[in-house]
């Protein structure tokens, strides 16, 4: 990873070290308002003004492992699912807890980061990923495992919240910013490729080894956050409650949609699948009417009328659906379909997550030249573009998927630049982190959505679920490009 820039925030002035000598007789001289008291110990670093190198490499680093731990599944699945004999309808929801808990508690952990502090969100986030993930290596079902994983994704949301909102603290919007956010996007990149290598190496001795050492990286990781991080400054006279009501109907919504999805593998005529479906659509409903009528909503709905705001929300919105939704569980069809070991399909996933990783590296360059919607559109007809090849593939040989493996990977990479930097520049300053929450619970939420979309298609035939991301990466693409000739100028920066 570069270095990151160098802070431009003033240090505190350090009093001089008194010199060596007789001792003096007399009182002492007064203090300086506002000056050190004589005797009293230094700030420490935490006490300081934001720092943007400490700031940057702490809050990538914890990404990095929260998305580790979000696709480690896709390896280990198979295993899983063998060691909790968990039915092949209910696989989904192996890989969906996490999103699950995501989904729902990303905007209100970004409303308790811009009510509380985001520094103490961030690291309450971190500690309790280390936490729960270490205990998801000790689940013995189907259903503990799920469980676990849904406390992940609200530990993982608290990260991802608290992060974005810290880096907009360290980094004014600019050139700064940009290459910050694209650092970021790039460890979103890392995580997603190196979760899947570590399980698969891992898997080989035990399958749940790779939670107990992505457990331990997040608890190393809050410790260092607790000194590396500048402490909270700015602070509202009177921190907003949760919006514990929105939380509740967006995460039945949610879990109704889910569940239909899961069950429509079976046959999507049935009573069960409509009944759920409209479920979830009037639970929708009731999230938007309690939302309207909340004094600290979960997301502000006016923000839903600025178009770079809805350019990132649908584009994080179609990314989970069509592009993680699909990747979630290509490596699984791999070692079904092409009969390909776990650290062999680690190793092709990784063509596809490493490009992204080094797309979004170098997309900064393209900020003066590409608007950020502009750049969404750009990703998601790469992304299409890149799954169409794959028609065919997924039973084999394994250099025949390599054109379209690269190809989407470069198109994932541009979205996962672009979507940190219109996160945090649709919005106030003061609503960072709820900009971050949305467009992330945008993506988590197509994410599950695709997930349980795609295992279900790909039961009949594999082709049927690289058409069905196809034509909703295309749908992306042509929203976000509409949207981008609304949005007036280019973004700051």
């Amino acid at each position: 990873m570069p270095a990151a820039p160098r802070p431009t925030t003033p240090r505190p002035a350090t009093p001089r070290r008194a010199a060596t000598g007789p001792a003096t007789t007399g009182p002492a001289p007064a203090a300086a308002p506002g000056s050190p008291t004589p005797g009293a110990p230094t700030p420490d670093s935490s006490a300081r003004g934001p720092r943007p190198g400490a700031t940057l490499t702490v809050t990538a680093a914890a990404t990095a492992v929260a998305l580790m731990n979000y696709t480690a599944p896709m390896l280990t699945l198979p295993a899983m699912a063998t060691a909790f004999r968990t039915p092949a309808s209910a696989q989904a929801w192996l890989l969906n807890g996490t999103p699950l808990g995501l989904a729902v508690l990303l905007l209100v952990a970004g409303s308790l980061a811009d009510a509380h502090g985001r520094r103490r969100v961030f690291l309450l986030g971190t500690l309790a990923l280390g936490l729960t993930t270490a205990l998801g290596a000790l689940a013995g079902s189907t259903l503990t495992f799920t469980l676990a994983r849904t406390a992940q994704g609200a530990a993982s949301a608290a990260v991802l919240a608290g992060s974005l909102g810290l880096l907009a603290e360290a980094y004014p919007a600019g050139r700064d910013r940009i290459r910050a956010t694209g650092i970021w996007g790039a460890a979103v990149s890392g995580g997603i490729a190196l979760g899947p290598l570590l399980a698969g190496a891992l898997s080989l001795l035990d399958w749940r080894l790779a939670y107990g050492a992505l457990g331990a990286a997040a608890l190393a990781i809050a410790a260092a956050g607790t000194r590396a991080l500048a402490r909270d400054t700015a602070k509202p006279a009177r921190p907003a409650r949760p919006d514990l009501p929105g939380a509740v109907t967006l995460g039945l919504a949610l879990a109704a949609l889910l569940t239909a999805l899961t069950l429509g593998r079976d046959g999507w005529l049935r009573a069960p699948v409509g009944l759920l479906l409209l479920a979830s659509a009037a639970l929708t409903a009731a999230f938007v009417a309690v939302e309207r009528r909340s004094r600290t909503p979960m997301i502000d709905l006016a923000l839903l009328r600025r178009p770079a705001f809805l350019a990132s929300t649908l584009g994080a919105l179609f990314t989970g659906l069509a592009v993680i939704g699909l990747f979630s569980v290509v490596p699984a069809l791999l070692q079904s379909g092409a009969g390909m070991s776990p650290l062999g399909a680690a190793w092709l996933f990784v063509l596809w997550s490493g490009t992204a990783f080094v797309v979004a590296l170098q997309a900064r360059r393209l900020a003066g030249r590409l608007s950020a919607p502009y750049q969404l559109a750009l990703g998601f007809a790469l992304s299409a573009a890149g799954v169409l090849t794959l028609l065919g593939g997924l039973d084999g040989p394994w250099p025949r998927l390599l054109p379209g493996l690269l190809t989407a990977g470069a198109g994932s990479g541009l979205l996962n630049a672009a979507l940190p930097r219109l996160a945090v520049d649709s919005v106030p300053p003061e609503r960072a982190a709820m900009g971050s929450g949305a467009n992330n619970t945008a993506r988590y939420i197509g994410s599950s959505a695709g997930v349980a979309l795609t295992l279900a298609l790909a039961t009949t035939d594999p082709d049927t679920a690289l058409i069905a991301s196809t034509a909703l990466a295309l749908t992306g693409a042509a929203l976000t490009l509409a949207l981008g000739r609304l949005v007036r100028g280019r973004p700051p920066g």
